[in-house]
Formats: structure tokens, C-alpha cells, sequence
């Protein structure tokens, strides 16, 4: 049996999991009452397939921008270092098919972008890591499968 590990991503069999899919990966509750509930918003299926880096990075930067735009409770969007997904942390929301829903309206956001926000070396760690059209292929890809992002397993 293997030991239980303190990261829940550590505990989940990759090999069992078939992207695309969002899905639910925890929730921590605050001492002042808040809640925070983390998504795993996988793109490409683990150990098989892997989203490129300037491609990724332009999506993080589109989607980091955009999904504040249409819910108003996220804490934070951002990529796994196996570069094949993004982390999202909302607080005090708890309604699955409305995370859903933002992330479908946050991609089309990245469908009709004409630029990369913060993409310049005032704004950005490695403003030359970029690619828009890389971006919009990722985005169209997970779109093309909204229907199967419940689905985990």
C-alpha cells in the first residue's frame, strides 16, 4: 500500500484519470469561516500528452485575466508544473456547474483575445515565452469537449 501523501494530486492515480475534466480537489475551511474550494482543471491527459510552454503560458496569462471577469469569487488560476492542467481556488462558492460555466465563457474569452495580457518584461517573468495562437488551440481543444469535463474517470 503506498502512503498516504499531504498533496491530494500525490494520493490520485494519473493513470485511472481521462482528460478533460474539472474536478473537484478540495476544500479548506478558514478560522474565520471562509471556504476555499480548489479545481483541478485537467487539459491533457497525464503521462501521454503535455501542453507546450509558451502556449501554456499565454493561456495562463488569458485565462488568469478573463475569469475574473464572469465570477467574482476566484482567489487564483494557475498551471501544474507536469504541464498538463491549471489549479483553480475560489472562495466561498461551491457550485460546481457555475465553475463550469465561467470556464467555458473564459475560454471563448481566449477564442477572440488579439493579444496576450502582460505580455512584456514590465509585466511578465518571461515576457518572451508567448504564443496567442497556441493558446487559442488549447482553448478550442478543451471546448471541444465540454461535455466530457465531468467526467474523471
Amino acid at each position: 500500500m503506498v502512503e498516504k501523501m499531504n498533496v491530494e494530486s500525490f494520493n490520485l492515480d494519473h493513470t485511472k484519470v481521462k482528460a478533460p475534466y474539472v474536478r473537484l480537489v478540495g476544500v479548506t475551511k478558514g478560522s474565520n469561516g471562509d471556504v476555499i474550494h480548489k479545481y483541478d482543471l485537467r487539459f491533457k491527459q497525464p503521462n501521454k500528452e503535455h501542453m507546450e510552454m509558451p502556449a501554456l503560458h499565454s493561456l495562463e496569462h488569458l485565462m488568469a485575466e478573463n475569469i475574473r471577469n464572469h465570477h467574482d469569487t476566484v482567489v487564483d488560476i494557475g498551471p501544474m508544473g507536469c504541464q498538463t492542467g491549471f489549479y483553480l481556488t475560489v472562495i466561498n462558492h461551491d457550485n460546481y456547474d457555475e465553475i463550469l460555466d465561467t470556464l467555458e465563457k473564459t475560454l471563448n474569452d481566449v477564442l477572440v483575445a488579439d493579444e496576450v495580457p502582460a505580455c512584456n518584461e514590465v509585466q511578465c517573468g518571461w515576457a518572451a515565452s508567448h504564443s496567442l495562437e497556441g493558446a487559442k488551440e488549447l482553448a478550442q481543444q478543451m471546448l471541444d469537449k465540454r461535455n466530457e469535463w465531468k467526467d474523471v474517470f
